[in-house]
């Protein structure tokens, strides 16, 4: 998961309040910063000074966005007419967070005129979202009592969702090779999933790799070896120089990766073993990789690897996913892939084992696969389904990885995955909104963080 989200606090007042209450300005300006302090432990919370007119909104959303913020969550410090925000709003590049709160828990006998003023936001934020859904800007809401652990967890659920959001509005993704030829629920539209999810898909020369990947140092393949004996327990019959091409794989995708920008990649097996200069599919860099933030999606599917992408930064530690079998005994689908996997999701109390993998698929030589099953307990599942054009569904749905017995002879990862919703309701749903076949698994409930995100890029969202 990456660092702390960087979120701009838009405090709104206006001016003809100075003259009714001298010291207005700085009386709330004092409750805004507390506001911001007391979100310190889940996002980095910016407030430069109280907007009380148009071009104080404007400059200070430039001032904001000069800081590279992830998010804009406005507050009313009193009431303030919300048209004077519409042109910062429209030209804003980041998610916007209506926080409907005030400085006070509870309306008290103590209260005189100036107390109401300070806590009057309410019927700001309604003309402040009234203004926003007609201009047609996405934005959030949440009302809470902003000192509750409850609203702090609802600002860094919202704070997540838009630092991915934003994050992946400058996101690049390798696509090496081409993706599997007649495979539908992969297929996409490059400028619209660039106009409405964020990342631009780069199509790499598998020639220039091959050109990496002999040109890798000994030295780093034998630190990738080393390394890989402590994580892994090593099935005694990998063959070294095999273990070897496939470090040498991973060493050259990642040079790739960061010399290039990519937060992620994908690629199809038969692109890998029809292009005749390759001795492995690259398995274990998959899986290494995706253990160390970036995404990845198998086949060529560019669209599953935009959401690994959204997770990684979102939530972190995301594992891609496939459904291969059903369980009505366990009442789960059993959740696994060709060899590609996100260990750091394993369980932990049986190593991570790497064996010497016989594969067909691609024709080529045997890959070092690691072998694992995930931490039981709870976990969210999420698709991305293309549709038509811009129209996305984001299909999210929560359950429980089982506490299952190891299945000797699955020579890949694998795991159960009991939906809340139960596996026959939960199959049937996924079916009827045209779920695909791949998608992402994190531990944990994180139902909030994907509602959050397909509401501020405007998706359609089902949760099942």
């Amino acid at each position: 998961m990456s660092e702390r989200p960087r979120i701009g606090l838009l405090g709104i007042m206006q001016e003809l309040y100075d003259d009714m209450i001298p010291g207005i300005t700085e009386h709330q300006a004092q409750y805004a910063s507390s506001v911001a302090q007391r979100l310190e432990p889940v996002a980095e919370v910016l407030f430069p000074r109280p907007a009380r007119n148009r071009e104080d909104i404007e400059q200070i959303a430039r001032e904001l966005h000069a800081e590279s913020v992830d998010g804009i969550m406005i507050v009313m410090l009193t009431y303030g007419p919300a048209m004077r925000t519409v042109r910062a709003l429209l030209e804003s590049s980041v998610p916007v967070l209506l926080a409907n709160i005030q400085p006070e828990r509870s309306v008290t006998a103590t209260w005189d005129m100036d107390d109401l003023t300070y806590n009057q936001g309410i019927h700001g934020a309604q003309d402040q979202a009234n203004a926003l859904l007609r201009t047609g800007v996405a934005f959030s809401v949440i009302t809470g009592d902003w000192r509750s652990a409850e609203f702090e967890q609802s600002v860094a659920d919202w704070a997540r969702a838009a630092q991915s959001v934003s994050a992946l509005r400058r996101t690049r993704i390798a696509l090496l090779g081409y993706p599997m030829n007649g495979m539908g629920d992969i297929l996409y539209d490059p400028p619209a999933l660039l106009r409405r999810i964020g990342p631009m898909i780069v199509s790499e020369d598998l020639g220039a790799l091959v050109r990496r990947i002999e040109a890798v140092p000994a030295e780093q393949v034998e630190a990738v070896l080393e390394r890989h004996a402590e994580l892994f327990e090593i099935a005694s019959e990998l063959p070294r120089a095999r273990h070897a091409y496939a470090v040498q794989l991973e060493v050259a995708i990642r040079q790739l990766l960061e010399e290039k920008g990519y937060a992620g990649f994908s690629f199809h097996f038969d692109s890998i073993g029809g292009d005749g200069r390759f001795q492995q599919l690259p398995l274990l860099a998959a899986s290494d990789l995706m253990a160390d933030g970036y995404g990845y999606a198998a086949e060529g599917d560019t669209n599953t690897a935009s959401l690994m992408c959204a997770a990684q930064t979102m939530i972190g530690d995301t594992h891609f996913s496939e459904m291969y079998a059903m369980d009505w005994e366990l009442d789960s689908v059993l959740i696994s892939h060709m060899g590609e996997g996100n260990w750091r999701l394993a369980r932990t109390d049986r190593p991570v084992r790497l064996i010497d993998r016989e594969l067909g698929i691609g024709g080529l030589d045997n890959p070092p696969t690691p072998v694992f099953s995930a931490q039981p307990g709870i976990a969210t599942t999420a698709a991305l389904v293309a549709l038509e054009g811009e129209y996305y569904r984001l299909l999210v749905s929560r359950g429980e990885v089982l506490d299952t017995p190891e299945l000797p002879k699955v020579e890949m990862h694998y795991f159960h995955f009991r939906p809340d919703a139960g596996m026959e309701p939960f199959m049937d749903q996924w079916l009827r909104n045209g779920g695909p076949h791949h998608f992402v698994t994190n531990l944990g409930d994180h139902v909030m963080r994907w509602r959050r995100w397909a509401e501020l890029l405007d998706l359609e969202y089902v949760e099942i």
